[in-house]
C-alpha cells in the first residue's frame, strides 16, 4: 500500500478472526505507512475474551467504543464500559473479557507497531481477505 493513504474503510483491510472475536487493523506500516503506531478495531463476542498476554516492546491504548467488560492490567482488574480509556505499558500482562450481552468494541493502538503482525501469525488466527466480511 502507498504511504500516502489517509482514509481507510473496514472493507479495505483484512480481518483476523479468532474464537473470541475479530480484529481489523486499520492503520499499520503496510496500510498507511505509519511507522510510529498501529491502530485497529477489536470486536469481542459476548462472554468471550482472550488470555493474559504481554507486548514486550509496545505500549497499548484501548478505548471502549461500545459494550462492557472486565479488563486486567497487571494485578488490577476493573469493569470497563463505553467511554473508558485504558493504558497498558509495554511488558505488563493484561487481558479483556466481554461480560455483556452485546459485542464489546475497542479501539486498540500499539506504539510502536508490531504486535498486530504477531497476532496474525498465531495458529488460531484465520485471516479473512479485504472485502470479505467476517461473521
Amino acid at each position: 500500500m502507498s504511504d500516502e493513504k489517509r482514509f481507510v474503510s473496514p472493507e479495505d483491510v483484512e480481518s483476523q478472526r479468532f474464537g473470541w472475536g475479530v480484529l481489523k487493523w486499520m492503520s499499520t506500516p503496510a496500510e498507511t505507512g505509519s511507522s510510529r503506531m498501529s491502530c485497529g478495531v477489536v470486536r469481542l463476542n459476548p462472554g468471550k475474551g482472550h488470555e493474559r498476554h504481554t507486548h514486550p516492546e509496545s505500549d497499548e491504548m484501548l478505548y471502549v467504543v461500545r459494550g462492557e467488560g472486565e479488563q486486567e492490567i497487571g494485578e488490577e482488574t476493573r469493569d470497563i464500559a463505553a467511554g473508558d480509556m485504558l493504558h497498558v505499558p509495554e511488558g505488563v500482562p493484561h487481558g479483556t473479557v466481554n461480560t455483556g450481552w452485546e459485542p464489546l468494541i475497542l479501539l486498540a493502538v500499539y506504539a510502536p507497531p508490531g504486535p498486530e503482525e504477531e497476532l496474525r501469525d498465531l495458529p488460531d488466527c484465520e485471516v479473512i481477505p479485504p472485502g470479505e466480511l467476517p461473521e
